[in-house]
Parts: C-alpha cells; sequence; structure tokens
C-alpha cells in the first residue's frame, strides 16, 4: 500500500505533487487532520487534532472508481484503497464534491487507515502541483510557462491570486512579467498537460 504517516518527509510529498469506513470506525470530520486548502496539502508536518494518533497519506493516479471508493497507483508501484465519506473535503482547482473525480486524475489524499487497509479520507486534493516555472508569455487568461525542460500552459482561473516579493495575496495579476520566476500553485489538467493557476507567487 502506498501511504505516507503524519511525520513523512514534506519534500517527498512535494516531489510527488510537482511531477504531478467503516468496520466500526469513527468516520472523522475534515478538520480534524488539519487544513483543507491547497496549501495544506505541502505542509511539512500537518497541525493534528489530539485526538487523533496519527494520519495517513495517499498519492497516486486513480485506477478505477467503485461507489466511494477510489482505487489508487502509487507512484512507486502500489496500490491503496481510499474511501470517500460523506465529511470527506474535496479540492479540485477549489473546493468541490467527488462527483469532479475521473479516473485518471491524480490524488493526494489523507486520512485514516481502516482496519482492512483502506483509509478513510477526510481531505483530497486531485491533480494539485506546486511548481517552480519561468514566465515565457503572458496573454489574457493564460500565461506561458517553463517547468524545467518542458513548456505549458497555465490557465488562470478567475478567482487566482498573486503574491509579489512575499507580500500578501492580491487579485491584481497586472504585475507578472516575462522572464519572471514563478512558483505556481494548481491544478494538472491530465487531458492536455496544462495548469490551472491558482496562485502564482513571483520574487519569493
Amino acid at each position: 500500500m502506498t501511504v505516507r504517516h503524519d511525520r513523512a518527509d514534506g519534500m517527498r510529498r512535494r516531489r510527488f505533487l510537482t511531477n504531478a469506513a467503516l468496520g466500526g470506525a469513527t468516520i472523522i470530520g475534515a478538520t480534524a487532520l488539519g487544513g483543507l486548502d491547497a496549501e495544506a496539502a505541502f505542509a511539512a508536518e500537518p497541525s493534528l487534532d489530539p485526538a487523533i494518533a496519527k494520519s495517513t497519506f495517499v498519492e497516486g493516479r486513480i485506477t478505477g472508481i467503485t461507489g466511494s471508493i477510489l482505487e489508487v497507483a502509487g507512484s512507486n508501484g502500489g496500490h491503496s484503497r481510499v474511501q470517500m465519506t460523506n465529511v470527506t473535503s474535496v479540492w479540485k482547482v477549489r473546493a468541490t464534491t467527488a462527483e469532479v473525480i475521473e479516473v485518471g486524475d491524480g490524488l493526494y489524499a489523507r486520512g485514516v487507515t481502516m482496519p482492512d487497509g483502506t483509509v478513510a479520507a477526510d481531505a483530497v486534493w486531485v491533480n494539485i502541483v506546486n511548481l517552480d516555472t519561468q514566465i515565457r508569455g503572458i496573454a489574457k487568461n493564460r500565461l506561458h510557462l517553463a517547468h524545467g525542460q518542458h513548456e505549458l500552459v497555465g490557465h488562470v482561473a478567475p478567482d487566482a491570486s498573486a503574491s509579489y516579493a512575499g507580500r500578501a495575496l492580491t487579485s491584481d495579476l497586472s504585475r507578472l512579467r516575462i522572464g519572471q520566476s514563478a512558483q505556481v500553485l494548481g491544478a494538472w489538467r491530465p487531458s492536455d498537460n496544462s495548469v490551472d493557476v491558482v496562485r502564482i507567487s513571483v520574487g519569493h
């Protein structure tokens, strides 16, 4: 099973994210294990509710969906089963519902391991990425980015925000410039390898 526990190395989780209930147990709410927004997926050590002994992390590509169970193929070749519940928080560009999850999506899930090995998820981030890029072009509602040796298109979400030189987030993206190094937090689109840009930071 591909799982990572609450003290797992945050850099390993970031590396994966960049490259892109039952059995009588109590189902916990999403706030019990830590934050819910996109930033929470990259926290080195989630802030846990003292009542929860440990959390489990699952990463990989979704290979099948049967009812409320997600079958997940991990990046290291392992396999996991993720149980969605009526208290599971779902992020896919923004807070949403389990209905938007599709076979082929990338997944990062946080939850609690059940006796049968299934992970009951309190939060699931779908296709989330955190990319170090360079801005190569700027168009209306679109950025052309370079990530390493790869060129990609960034679709700017309507509610996207920017941070300049570590300052507070703003909806003003007018100060973005070609040639800037930029950290992009967003969601990968498996259909064409582009990215929905949720947050962009320059001069950080």
